[in-house]
């Protein structure tokens, strides 16, 4: 399977990263660059995009990763629940978070997410990979909180900022690995 056909934005900007008022066209596009936020006016930055926490979850076995592909393992995983006012509290530890937004790369768009600076200063990272060009899904991120007393967080809260990037060139066929598609429902395709 090649690219995806008649994909929309792939050539659309000049290579570098897009700033907010691009991004923001991109949104607003018919095949929108991201669905399922909270708030455009919020969420938009001028050099990316804050995505939000829809789930967190806490790793209950053991991955693995080979040489190959068929040699990974994920680990099982349990959700953690929010309380009646919508906060987590959270043990210093690792956890997979799952965000709100749906990411819908042409193919001439990457991204790199960053954790916001604000979970820096309260001894908490996320540690994340790259959005290929022709990804779509709803993605996951590691938290790690290093803090020793913990940390607290809100259902929504602005965690990951998305920085995209257009590309010189863009390639021949889109991502295909096993996360194209992840954590979307009926609602999302």
């Amino acid at each position: 399977m090649g690219g995806r056909g008649g994909d929309e934005g792939a050539n659309r900007f000049p290579p570098g990263a897009l700033g907010g008022e691009q991004i923001r066209a991109a949104i607003e596009r018919p095949r929108p660059l991201v669905q399922g936020y909270r708030s455009l006016d919020e969420q938009v930055q001028p050099n990316g995009f804050d995505l939000t926490l829809e789930a967190v979850d806490r790793f209950a076995t053991a991955g693995a990763i080979g040489a190959t592909n068929a040699d990974r393992a994920l680990p099982q995983l349990e959700r953690l629940p929010f309380g009646d006012d919508g906060w987590l509290h959270l043990a210093p530890g690792p956890y997979l978070l799952t965000f709100n937004e749906v990411v819908d790369l042409p193919l001439g768009l990457m991204a790199l997410g960053r954790p916001r600076s604000s979970l820096t200063r309260c001894g908490v990272a996320i540690h994340s990979a790259v959005w290929d060009a022709g990804y779509r899904g709803r993605s996951t991120s590691m938290l790690a909180v290093d803090n020793s007393q913990g940390f607290r967080l809100a259902r929504d809260a602005r965690m990951l900022q998305l920085v995209f990037f257009s590309l010189s060139r863009p390639p021949e066929t889109g991502y295909q690995g096993a996360y194209q598609g992840e954590n979307l429902g009926n609602r999302d395709r």
